[in-house]
């Protein structure tokens, strides 16, 4: 189930970027500390628009907090960029593809491009916007400002587009 973000989520949100293992390509493992969470992170993720956001997830049956999903509007017009992070006991379930392919199909009705990008190493990542019905569209090296194991390998881009919008991939910098 996915919901909107209250200021309650700051404790979940500690624990979920803290594990070294979720965070492994964010930033190579460190911890978020609690005062950017509750000072720039949880208020961003509280901000809604049409169609695109971030959501709190959790499990339907027992209401326990499992991650997050996001829809955000790139710099290309009618694109958004599809993003999601999970507690690690929830990794495996399905729970990635399941909300993946909620926000897709989603988003696709307001916007015409659904993007997606990881480290080309995040082989697991890759298959949750695989399932998602997203495409490979190319590799590149994006800027990072720390090295991160595997990427010196660069990384991928994903996407699908609406059916009858043309899905020539778009190039950028």
């Amino acid at each position: 189930m996915l919901r909107r973000f209250t200021p309650q989520d700051a404790d979940n949100l500690l624990e979920l970027d803290s594990d070294p293992e979720v965070m492994k390509f964010i930033n190579g493992g460190r911890p978020t500390r609690r005062s950017v969470i509750e000072a720039t992170i949880l208020p961003g993720y509280q901000l809604y628009d049409a169609g695109h956001g971030h959501w709190a997830a959790q499990e339907a049956t027992t209401g326990t907090f499992i991650g997050w999903f996001a829809l955000q509007p790139t710099s290309q017009p009618k694109e958004a960029e599809l993003g999601y992070r999970l507690r690690r006991p929830h990794w495996g379930k399905g729970y990635a593809t399941e909300g993946a392919r909620a926000l897709v199909h989603k988003g696709l009705e307001t916007f015409t491009r659904i993007t997606a990008q990881t480290m080309t190493v995040n082989k697991a990542s890759r298959h949750v916007m695989e399932k998602a019905g997203l495409e490979f569209v190319r590799h590149f090296h994006h800027p990072w400002p720390d090295i991160i194991e595997g990427s010196e390998q660069g990384d991928v881009e994903y996407a699908i587009t609406r059916p009858g919008v043309s899905d020539q991939p778009r190039t950028r910098p």
